[in-house]
């Protein structure tokens, strides 16, 4: 059942897990490292809680450090970050840059932002994602923000750039499952990329971490996608309006696959939202895309086996359970593929076409063609069902997929094990259309 599993761990896994302050910890690593990098060890022992500095002297840090630059050469730069909660403390994966390589570093912080441990983790075995070729960092710059719920919050970025003020501004959405703030999957990073991306040519941006990622049991029970989507762009989309340099008559909502399909829905509820932009967004019913998708991984799979058949039978059965338009005698929080019948009951009562038709924002609808997670088909359903709509744009990309990036083939979700960055050219076209509001 191959074909199967692959499937839902797109839709549904995410393979890391991000702290609340993921961002201010990546700054402190950093500083940390930088600090010992001008020689400055007396300084770099007070990052330390005052129960590791009794354990490690100033004098073993140089000589840590001596040892490091000997064998990796000079300290450049930390991306890419990896986090989780492990009790009291965060604990945090950075790959940190050197003049003759990278080296992922496991950095203990106590809840103070205090070190309490540091050491060498092992080198990931698929390719690393690097930034893209269009993210000039001396143009933007970014900065912590935060998204609060009643239980808690999540971190985000806030972008912008340097050089211009009264700004556009994009809210990012996140598709299916839990993600963090730059919607990583394998080795692609399409909110960091589109982040970057916009931010050069003057439009600021925000991404954050989804609240399923930080606050994963707080989804143990009943809930919809208000919980898991809804309510927190909404809360970006307020934040928005709020932050120096933005133009609060140029607020976006930039909505990725299930964002993308909520996005109309969002809109109903942020009325300072200047337009939606629908990316591979589903145009159907959550059931009639997953059955798709089933179809298209068996026979990619080749799989002509008795089994083989009996298990897409099986699964095609599993989906069809997710078809519910009422609880009736199923109790709310009954897990029917991966989500509560709640979850299915408030999708396949909504109409995202339906909403887009009645709203009165800019909409942009972009598809690419090699993406084998929601199809060409859903993109003709958008731009037949807003044909009428003067505020309404489309454009389809041949070689994209289903995270933006220039792919030969269609393939499936190998391909995002491979590092590819958002094509420029959709950036591009993103940001014409964003200026053309003005």
């Amino acid at each position: 059942m191959k074909f199967l599993k692959a499937l839902f761990v797109f839709l549904f896994i995410s393979h890391l897990s991000f702290s609340q302050s993921v961002v201010s910890l990546m700054n402190r690593a950093d500083q940390f490292f930088e600090t010992m990098n001008q020689g400055k060890f007396d300084e770099a022992h007070n990052f330390m809680d005052e129960s590791v500095k009794s354990q490690i002297s100033i004098d073993e840090l140089k000589l840590f450090w001596l040892r490091l630059e000997n064998n990796l050469g000079t300290y450049q730069s930390v991306d890419g970050a990896r986090s989780s909660i492990k009790g009291e403390y965060y604990q945090v994966m950075l790959t940190c840059g050197f003049s003759k390589g990278s080296q992922p570093f496991t950095f203990v912080f106590n809840k103070a932002e205090k070190l309490v441990g540091f050491f060498l983790a092992p080198k990931p075995t698929e390719s690393q994602y690097a930034l893209a070729s269009y993210a000039d960092t001396s143009l933007y710059k970014e900065e912590e923000v935060k998204i609060k719920f009643a239980e808690g919050e999540m971190a985000g970025v806030f972008t912008s750039p340097k050089s211009s003020s009264n700004f556009p501004i994009v809210i990012m959405v996140h598709g299916s499952g839990p993600a963090d703030m730059d919607e990583t999957v394998g080795s692609n990073k399409p909110f960091k990329d589109l982040a970057a991306g916009l931010a050069a040519q003057g439009i600021a941006s925000i991404r954050y971490v989804k609240r399923s990622m930080v606050y994963p049991n707080t989804f143990n029970k009943a809930f919809t996608v208000n919980e898991e989507v809804i309510d927190d762009a909404i809360t970006a989309v307020t934040l928005a309006g709020t932050l120096p340099g933005v133009n609060k008559a140029q607020i976006y909502v930039f909505g990725h696959s299930l964002g993308g399909m909520l996005a109309p829905r969002i809109a109903t509820l942020a009325p300072s939202l200047k337009g939606i932009i629908l990316a591979a967004a589903p145009a159907r019913k959550f059931a009639d895309l997953i059955t798709e998708q089933n179809e298209y991984l068996y026979k990619a799979s080749g799989d002509t086996s008795t089994a083989g058949k009996q298990q897409f039978i099986e699964s095609a059965m599993d989906i069809d359970k997710t078809r519910l338009l009422k609880l009736g005698a199923i109790a709310a929080d009954s897990v029917i593929l991966g989500a509560p019948a709640s979850y299915w009951v408030d999708l396949n009562n909504h109409d995202q076409v339906a909403t887009a038709k009645k709203i009165k924002n800019r909409i942009l609808v972009i598809q690419g063609e090699k993406d084998f997670q929601v199809s060409v088909r859903d993109f003709e359903i958008w731009k037949s069902g807003l044909a009428a709509n003067k505020n309404a744009s489309f454009k389809i990309y041949p070689d994209l997929n289903h995270l933006l990036s220039v792919q030969k083939e269609k393939g499936n979700g190998t391909q995002y094990r491979l590092p590819a960055n958002v094509d420029i050219n959709l950036i591009n076209d993103i940001s014409i259309w964003i200026k053309g509001s003005n």
